[in-house]
């Protein structure tokens, strides 16, 4: 943690820290977008975060509902990184279904064979018009 943990720190350096976003870009990219909430509002990558403000972050389909439990401006490891915020536990449940449903329900594309036989290439121009 930052030497400064009692004074403010930007939103998209604390996400970039708390390895949310693989870069600081990435992070004010999301925030610009309105995929970072802070209190149900849209902010500004500038906003500087206080101690206890609860954000709504979505990547992808995950959305995590977190509190800022301290404030970093420096990437560290994981571990550390998980110290910076408190996961909500309805939250955490929520996206360890969306992830079991996305397990389950992922499905390998079936095989094509390969490259098409001179048979299914005629076939294909013809279809196609050449």
């Amino acid at each position: 943690m930052s030497s400064n943990d009692s004074e403010r720190v930007r939103i998209d350096k604390w996400l970039w820290a708390a390895r949310f976003f693989k870069t600081r870009s990435a992070a004010a990219q999301a925030v610009d977008g309105g995929k970072v909430k802070v209190g149900d509002e849209r902010v500004k990558p500038a906003r500087p975060l206080r101690l206890g403000d609860r954000l709504a972050i979505r990547i992808g389909a995950h959305e995590w509902l977190v509190t800022v439990r301290a404030l970093s401006d420096r990437r560290g490891p994981a571990s550390a990184a998980r110290e910076l915020y408190e996961e909500d536990e309805q939250s955490r449940s929520r996206r360890i279904a969306a992830v079991g449903r996305l397990r389950a329900g992922f499905e390998p594309e079936p095989a094509h064979g390969g490259r098409p036989e001179k048979k299914q290439r005629r076939e294909l121009r013809r279809v196609r018009g050449y």
